[in-house]
């Protein structure tokens, strides 16, 4: 596989620049550097999906695949704002992506997140949310492998919000989602934009 933003240990020139980016409803600074999804800019699918998302709620909330931390930020941003004591788990394999989260929460006063890899998540921890622009290009195998992983830890009643190019699979990836997860979960549209699908994973709560 050649060297790109799901290395660890990316061997692009690391330069940092500071980039504006629309988050929580208004403007915001934060650092991106190369070796990283989209360090120049906050990607259309991106915006599409904080365009669509609800609040955070209450609880653990996963950030899959956070790259420079777009997601994780409003989630936090919004927490705070609502005060709804949301933890929020910024979870990449990139350490120069975690590495810019941290460095991204800390310049903005947020303490609810935490930047991490998968080993450093207690086996433990439900979520009760999980939000993703997944990583389509590392391959099918890859991605499913980490859908499987991680959609089964929604917490009863939990939902995952994940946007999708429809050039890309999204209707198909939707179809698998629907057979991987089987009963107990529905999988369903939100909304299309942009050439790009919002899909919501919902389990059922007890």
């Amino acid at each position: 596989m050649n060297d790109h933003y799901f290395s660890a240990s990316p061997s692009a020139p690391g330069t940092v620049r500071t980039i504006t980016a629309h988050l929580a409803g208004g403007p915001v600074e934060v650092t991106t550097a190369g070796g990283v999804f989209s360090p120049g800019r906050l990607d259309l699918g991106t915006q599409v999906l904080l365009r669509a998302l609800p609040a955070p709620p209450p609880g653990d909330l996963l950030d899959l695949g956070c790259g420079w931390g777009p997601i994780s930020l409003q989630a936090g941003l919004e927490a705070r704002e609502e005060g709804t004591g949301t933890r929020i788990w910024a979870l990449d394999v990139n350490e120069r992506a975690l590495d810019l989260t941290r460095r991204n929460a800390a310049a903005l006063g947020l303490e609810s997140i935490r930047a991490v890899t998968a080993e450093q998540i207690p086996a433990d921890v439900e979520f009760a949310a999980i939000w993703s622009n997944p990583p389509i290009r590392v391959g099918k195998e890859i991605l499913h492998g980490l859908l499987r992983t991680w959609l089964p830890r929604l917490a009863p009643g939990g939902q995952a919000w994940l946007v999708v190019s429809k050039n890309l699979g999204a209707d198909s990836l939707r179809g698998w989602l629907g057979e991987m997860l089987g009963a107990g979960f529905t999988v369903e549209k939100h909304s299309s934009a942009k050439g790009f699908r919002v899909l919501v994973v919902t389990r059922a709560a007890d």
